[in-house]
């Protein structure tokens, strides 16, 4: 059984992922370090025994930890990170783990030199609607692909101090959302950035809509790539990729179960339709189970540090040609 601890009572944590890991096959959470000792209280509906730290180094230190989640706010993730891995705990970390690809070299090392599992909490490559996704990919179901498209919109206009409004807490749609319609596809079609454009709009310092367009490349060769990601548009998620024989559409692709039921649809002439459906599985859930596994056999785990480091790149690539508008 591996035993769990969080650092801090983020809503996230308390309303996803510290269920998950309660309710996940082959572990237990066991502690929350929080300042203020009231917000573990919605920790408790679910973990009456949790054990509550005043501090993020007092639970580090507890020896009746083994691994930690650690939902901070963006700018905190290398830190407490680096120092989890110090104290000798598994991490798991909220995207993004870093806010520079290069950041990761240091996670990388730390992991390599401890023998601890360290992963971001990437979860939607643990749901088998991703899965399925990259098999009909992997066996030409829709042929060469031509063409991808990604949106992913959510709108927190009335929430101005959210720490995704705020430029010092390492805020911004794309590192919120735009991990999820740029890795998504990295992870897929197993295909890297090419040629990128951007066009943002800026709030406060933030990026609350940003469109990319360009091309990336697989194994299939070169296609043209599309991506809008926001925090003030109403709510869309989808993926479609178009092949020169058939087309595959994911109309929950990362919040599945909550935006909507997980399906994955493949179209392969306007006679022929497969609709694969996956109505009841966490991808939360999932992501602990695989992470334990990988403590516990000391295999592989689905979304290694180094391909979490492809995609920062291909974030900070976005960053660096983006015009605003």
């Amino acid at each position: 059984m591996i035993r769990w601890g969080i650092l801090g009572a983020a809503k996230f944590a308390r309303v996803h992922m510290g269920p998950a890991i309660h309710a996940a096959e082959g572990a237990r959470l066991v502690a929350l370090a929080t300042r203020d000792a009231e917000k573990s209280n919605g920790f408790r509906a679910f973990c009456p025994d949790l054990h509550v730290h005043g501090s993020y180094d007092a639970l580090l230190a507890d020896p009746g930890i083994d691994a930690v989640y650690i939902p901070l706010p963006n700018h905190l993730h290398l830190e407490w990170s680096l120092k989890a891995i110090a104290a000798g705990k598994h991490v798991l970390t909220e995207k993004p783990m870093v806010m520079q690809a290069a950041e990761f070299d240091q996670l990388i090392a730390a992991r390599d030199a401890s023998g601890l599992q360290v992963a971001e909490a990437y979860m939607i490559v643990h749901h088998p609607q991703w899965q399925k996704v990259r098999d009909l990919i992997d066996a030409g179901e829709i042929g060469r692909i031509d063409h991808v498209d990604t949106a992913f919109s959510y709108d927190n206009r009335a929430d101005p101090g959210n720490i995704r409004n705020r430029p010092e807490t390492g805020g911004g749609g794309i590192r919120d959302i735009g991990v999820y319609t740029y890795g998504s596809v990295r992870f897929a079609a197993r295909a890297e950035p090419v040629a990128l454009e951007a066009r943002l709009r800026l709030e406060n310092g933030v990026d609350t809509w940003a469109q990319v367009t360009g091309e990336m490349a697989g194994p299939q060769g070169r296609f043209t790539y599309s991506a809008i990601t926001s925090m003030r548009l109403f709510p869309r998620q989808e993926v479609v990729f178009q092949g020169e024989r058939g087309l595959i559409r994911v109309t929950a692709p990362f919040n599945a179960g909550l935006f909507g039921e997980a399906q994955v649809t493949l179209h392969r002439n306007p006679n022929h339709m497969e609709l694969f459906r996956f109505p009841a599985l966490n991808h939360y859930v999932l992501q602990v189970e695989a992470f334990g596994r990988a403590i516990r056999d000391g295999g592989g785990y689905p979304c290694p540090l180094e391909f979490s480091k492809g995609t920062q790149q291909m974030i900070d690539q976005i960053f660096a040609v983006g015009r605003a508008i």
